[in-house]
């Protein structure tokens, strides 16, 4: 006889599906690992392929990097939809490994570039296969995982992304000088380093393949016409939480922008046009101050986690607002951005970052109701992938044509509108599902594996 009160299955903590094995979860976190590492190497190495390779002056690469942020993010809001109905029809692991290989074969078309329109034909592929992992990462998670165990599993993704972060920054970026000094030309350093990224996320494609479990979910999510998602959401902004979850996420997204596209462009050509530096040298050096911020960011996730549950969430809205005021538009005085002033602030920036994304997150789920859940998380992502296109446009004009730190000033200002705004209305924000913020918190995350890009 079989027992109808069978006993929850749970790996590593987790209240998993029982069809679920230790395996895939295990495949699962280390798509989360690699999606990050990969999705943070690739704008943080750029400054080293404009320079050395397509030897783009100087003083038109905050554009240029900005346009390719721009229409990578574009290719993004173009395909994820389009990946997430395919993944009901042919399966999870199929979409996943298929984001991996495609991945892959930009890295590896990459650094042999002859001009900026095939870097940017390469960098489009490339989005595509983050989109269609970042896509994934949400939808794998959600199948696997019971809704009890969703906050923890959230926990454990935040940690992985934070190592995938780190590694990208102490290790992957560090490389073309480390083999420069072996002997190597820049030019053979840059193939080699991409190479090597090239190979991790085909051997992560092949992991993908064999470790996700092979069949299509049995039930499908519901997902709304793209026409019915935007009157639904708009609607929704009614409810002042969720118009300051929106406002939120434009800031909290476009964050993540400038730092991924204009953090390390500022430190190289300043390592190469004031200090004379080499371009690998100034990126490996570069690499120092960029981990200190993702080190600070891996650090501050469960503090803030913690502090979702521990005051309201506009509050703590507010206090990550407030932190990310103070760490971008403090670069404002920054003179030498490999010193001890650009490191506090960049400690800053690590710290809100990260918070953004937890308390915006949090707040959009607590205040969505059931019913349009799904319009309101889409109209959430979508703020904040205009976001990244204003972070992509303006601050690479402001980089060109006023100051390097002019990316992080303009969002430290934005920081603060929403500040202000966080202000007027936090007396107005009633929660809906005070116990909401838990159990979805992951779905109001749902861009987050492609921040980075």
């Amino acid at each position: 006889m079989t027992n109808s009160a069978t006993p929850a299955k749970r790996i590593i903590g987790l209240s998993v599906m029982q069809s679920v094995t230790t395996g895939n979860l295990f495949s699962y976190y280390m798509a989360c690992l690699v999606a990050i590492m990969l999705a943070t190497f690739l704008p943080q190495s750029q400054a080293f392929l404009l320079t050395e390779y397509l030897r783009i002056p100087e003083s038109e690469q905050g554009v240029v990097s900005g346009n390719l942020n721009f229409w990578g993010e574009m290719v993004i809001i173009a395909t994820v939809g389009l990946f997430g109905a395919l993944s009901d029809r042919l399966g999870r692991r199929v979409v996943m490994a298929f984001g991996f290989l495609v991945m892959g074969i930009a890295f590896y078309f990459y650094p042999r570039a002859t001009d900026l329109n095939e870097l940017l034909l390469y960098r489009l592929i490339y989005s595509a296969g983050i989109a269609a992992v970042s896509c994934m990462i949400v939808t794998v998670i959600a199948d696997y995982v019971r809704d009890v165990s969703r906050g923890k599993a959230s926990g454990f993704l935040g940690v992985m992304n934070g190592l995938g972060a780190m590694i990208a920054a102490f290790v992957l970026i560090k490389l073309p000088a480390r083999f420069i000094a072996n002997g190597m030309s820049p030019l053979d350093a840059g193939i080699t380093t991409f190479n090597i990224v090239m190979v991790v996320a085909l051997a992560t494609a092949i992991m993908m393949w064999f470790g996700l479990q092979k069949r299509p979910p049995e039930t499908h999510e519901d997902r709304p016409g793209i026409a019915q998602m935007i009157i639904e959401g708009v609607k929704a902004a009614r409810d002042p939480g969720i118009a300051l979850a929106y406002g939120a996420s434009f800031v909290a997204r476009g964050n993540l922008a400038v730092v991924g596209t204009f953090l390390a462009l500022w430190l190289t050509t300043h390592g190469t046009t004031e200090l004379g530096m080499s371009a690998a040298d100034a990126l490996s050096k570069a690499g120092m101050i960029i981990g200190i911020s993702y080190m600070a960011a891996f650090a501050g996730a469960p503090l803030f986690g913690l502090l979702t549950d521990r005051m309201s969430r506009t509050g703590a809205l507010m206090i990550t607002l407030a932190t990310a005021f103070l760490g971008y538009g403090g670069t404002f005085f920054v003179t030498d951005p490999f010193g001890g002033v650009m490191i506090f602030f960049m400690i800053l920036v690590g710290l809100s970052e990260v918070g953004c994304i937890i308390t915006s997150g949090v707040l959009i789920a607590q205040q969505s109701p059931a019913r349009i859940r799904g319009s309101v998380i889409g109209i959430f992502n979508l703020t904040g992938a205009i976001g990244i296109l204003v972070a992509s446009k303006v601050g690479g004009y402001l980089f060109d044509n006023w100051r390097a730190a002019g990316p992080f000033v303009f969002f430290g200002c934005v920081a603060l509108i929403v500040l202000a705004w966080a202000l007027l209305v936090q007396r107005r924000v009633k929660p809906l599902d005070p116990g909401a913020g838990k159990d979805h918190a992951l779905e109001g995350q749902a861009a987050e594996a492609a921040d980075y890009s």
